[in-house]
């Protein structure tokens, strides 16, 4: 294998840093739509490199740190600024204690704090080869997409408290030794894939109805499914 070939997975995971930085400089802006496209492109390079990996037998170690090293940044330093900005600067979270607001906002660095955590987890932890035990970080960043959006149309100030709590809850998931099934298909088959086909049936019903907002419903119908399933087994 020629060095060129060897490092395409790598490039595309490059790729996925480089779309994660420029979301970071929109969060940080608020500009929250194009922050979930950049979020959206930092996924699907984040699916193109390990597919590239396969394709080409281009495994290394360095792929693997580098594909970690990304993902906090796309997936746990994003969804940070999305929130302090939030919490910051959006009029639905004014007035609730302007003279601690900055306390409160500062909260939720605790989501790329935990990311690094549940990545680190995932980095030695044999049990995760076909499924995920904890919150998967690109799972959570699409939450923090979409509930951003959701409390931005309901415009109420009980969102400034369900911002904090939530930065909790999730920081919790990401850690927590809940077991969850992964999204990625094997193959077609319904009997192997039925709450897969789930997931993205009711992904595209959510974002249809409620727009961006709908990937925090997606988010939370995800959980719930992978909760039951555990239970079942």
């Amino acid at each position: 294998m020629n060095a060129i070939t060897k490092n395409i997975p790598n490039s595309i995971t490059c790729l996925n840093l480089l779309s994660g930085c420029f979301a970071c400089l929109f969060a940080y802006k608020g500009e929250y739509d194009i922050v979930a496209l950049c979020i959206g492109l930092s996924a699907l390079f984040d699916f193109l490199d390990g597919m590239a990996a396969r394709l080409l037998h281009a495994y290394s170690p360095m792929g693997k740190e580098l594909d970690s090293l990304a993902d906090l940044i796309s997936f746990g330093l994003v969804p940070g600024f999305m929130a302090m900005h939030f919490m910051l600067y959006d009029s639905v979270f004014h007035g609730i204690n302007d003279s601690y607001q900055i306390w409160w906002a500062l909260s939720a660095l605790l989501i790329p704090v935990f990311s690094a955590l549940r990545l680190a987890k995932f980095n030695i932890d044999a049990r995760q080869t076909t499924s995920f035990i904890g919150l998967p970080v690109p799972a959570n960043a699409l939450f923090w997409i979409g509930i951003c959006q959701a409390c931005l149309q309901i415009e109420n100030k009980a969102c400034g408290y369900a911002i904090v709590c939530l930065v909790i809850l999730f920081s919790f998931l990401l850690i927590s030794e809940i077991p969850m099934f992964s999204l990625k298909f094997k193959n077609l088959k319904l009997k192997e894939n039925y709450l897969r086909y789930l997931i993205l049936i009711a992904a595209a019903i959510f974002l249809i109805f409620f727009g961006l907002a709908g990937l925090a419903a997606t988010i939370g119908l995800y959980i719930i499914l992978s909760l039951l399933t555990a239970k079942k087994h």
